[in-house]
């Protein structure tokens, strides 16, 4: 069965940058914010990615970005989150000598709650900047609450692999990270859903630390069948496991 309309699940606004002093919604609090950071080389896909979430339409050509930040009011679960996506520069590297990269890179670890570590399966030094960046986020964050997912992206280019999905698997594992393997040009749910994990797990980790629930300047749709996601997002990550098929 089909998995239900994605679009019924996110509600894309922007964020008004005035709205705290707003005399009409002055007898309103803010949208919790969940802010995220999406981390990884030149050239892997993170600016597609964000894009192919935000909006759904896949974009593959990109001028070489110096850090967008991207805002939206967002629906996840019926919760209306201000969420705030950090768009890093691929040249930003954590084991890189120049100071000033590093601590370009150390200010937005610090600054997000939640990490996407993007690589591209068609690019085997993209995957090893994975590790130091992992490593450097938990020297940022060393409580290890800080939610972390590792994405390799490009699944499609099967004739250009570099990475084995074992391999990225493999390296999840011994991080403690969740793994799922995708293709933003050629799925938009799997892009949807890693997005949605892990805004759903910063969410959790504010509860955790006494955040109290806030009202809705808009009022809240019917909230999706969020076990139909769950469900997929599992099969998902058990359906990468299996090694792809030998090309002739």
């Amino acid at each position: 069965m089909r998995p239900p309309n994605m679009s019924g699940h996110f509600l894309l606004a922007p964020i008004p940058e005035s709205s705290c002093s707003s005399s009409t919604s002055s007898d309103y609090l803010l949208p919790r914010d969940v802010k995220l950071a999406v981390l990884g080389a030149g050239r892997v896909g993170k600016s597609a990615m964000i894009v192919r979430f935000l909006t759904k339409r896949f974009i593959g050509d990109y001028e070489p970005n110096t850090g967008k930040l991207y805002s939206r009011l967002v629906y996840v679960e019926g919760d209306q989150l201000s969420l705030q996506i950090q768009d890093t520069p691929g040249g930003i590297q954590a084991q890189d000598n120049l100071s000033h990269s590093v601590d370009l890179l150390s200010k937005c670890v610090q600054w997000a709650e939640g990490f996407l570590l993007v690589y591209s399966i068609t690019d085997f030094a993209s995957y090893q900047s994975i590790r130091p960046l992992y490593q450097h986020i938990r020297k940022v964050h060393p409580d290890a609450r800080a939610p972390v997912i590792i994405v390799g992206n490009k699944g499609d280019l099967l004739h250009a692999r570099q990475v084995q999905t074992e391999d990225g698997l493999q390296l999840a594992n011994e991080l403690g990270s969740l793994f799922l393997e995708i293709s933003t040009s050629e799925n938009c749910e799997d892009v949807c859903d890693v997005f949605q994990h892990l805004c759903k797990e910063v969410s959790k980790l504010h509860s955790l630390g006494g955040e109290r629930r806030r009202a809705s300047i808009i009022p809240r749709p019917r909230s999706p069948n969020m076990q139909d996601l769950k469900r997929r997002f599992k099969q998902a990550l058990s359906s990468k496991v299996k090694p792809p098929p030998t090309l002739g």
